[in-house]
């Protein structure tokens, strides 16, 4: 479960890449004014609205961007793309979007729009443009491309395990959807790899926090942790490891326990030394545990001893 707000956290992040974006769209402007570069587009002619192909400079692409023949745009955008020059095809990309909203030709300026920001690196709007590619073109032939390709953009944005986890947790979240939503979809196999790691990543930083815990000798916030820990992830290759560390955290945390506590606490690394032996009889560290539960049942002793 996600404990945030997802819509404003999505929301600030797009704000932020996109005043990026501004800066360095008219620090570009001003790099294309003062270069002399050869570059090569279509142009629209007077005739049969056909294009032919010649080169032009810099200049003559700005006089492009402040044409208003949409159709030369169009044609200019794509073979920019389709040459890998995705900063020029974004510029005319990002104005054909508001001129074909809702017609046909509106479905793939936008997938080309989605991808100039994808190929660009900035995944954040690409993500944010995949995933409204899919909720406006829901009978497309890109539709569940876009769908998993929103995904895919939490999951490259998602940091190392040590950083903040809430991307590779969105990441998650939208791959879950995507396979719920295409469950028969050729992705799947690369989905359920993709979720692999992301978890992987969560489990690590769940157990290194929770290890730390023990380490600095927080033993109630120990006990928490790698109660958790190993709740959400039954399967992990320390589930024996943490179990062992429960019972002596119980311990330990009794040992440095006032008087009142201390019974209680012993009592409880008792109870988490026999509930490991029922569920781990052969585990390598069955010998330490046993003698953490004998030095905490001497413990108990004196609490259970009649008063004179």
């Amino acid at each position: 479960m996600l404990y945030f707000n997802q819509k404003t956290y999505l929301c600030t992040r797009f704000m932020q890449k996109k005043i990026i974006y501004i800066s360095l769209l008219v620090m570009a402007t001003f790099t294309l004014l003062s270069c002399h570069r050869q570059e090569k587009v279509y142009e629209s002619t007077s005739t049969g609205g056909k294009h032919k192909r010649f080169d032009i400079t810099l200049g003559k692409f700005n006089k492009l961007v402040k044409s208003s023949d949409m159709e030369a745009k169009y044609t200019a955008a794509v073979k920019y793309f389709k040459d890998e020059d995705y900063t020029k095809a974004l510029t005319l990309f990002e104005e054909l979007m508001s001129v074909y909203r809702g017609t046909e030709k509106g479905e793939e300026v936008h997938y080309y729009y989605a991808y100039c920001n994808y190929n660009l690196e900035d995944y954040i709007l690409a993500g944010y443009q995949f995933r409204n590619f899919a909720k406006n073109y829901p009978n497309s032939v890109h539709t569940e491309e876009c769908a998993f390709m929103n995904a895919y953009c939490f999951y490259i944005n998602s940091p190392e395990y040590s950083l903040d986890q809430i991307d590779t947790k969105l990441a998650i979240k939208e791959f879950q959807r995507f396979t719920n939503q295409y469950p028969k979809s050729t992705r799947i196999a690369q989905c359920n790899d993709l979720l692999d790691k992301l978890r992987g990543k969560l489990e690590r930083k769940t157990y290194e926090n929770a290890v730390l815990y023990y380490n600095m000798g927080d033993y109630k916030a120990a006990i928490t942790a790698m109660g958790n820990y190993s709740k959400d992830f039954p399967e992990t290759k320390h589930t024996e490891e943490v179990h062992y560390k429960i019972i002596k955290s119980y311990y330990l945390l009794a040992l440095n326990s006032i008087e009142s506590k201390k019974q209680e606490r012993f009592k409880a690394a008792c109870d988490a030394y026999l509930k490991f032996v029922d569920t781990f009889p052969k585990s390598t560290y069955l010998k330490e545990a046993e003698t953490v539960y004998t030095s905490a049942l001497k413990s108990l002793e004196k609490f259970n001893k009649p008063q004179s």
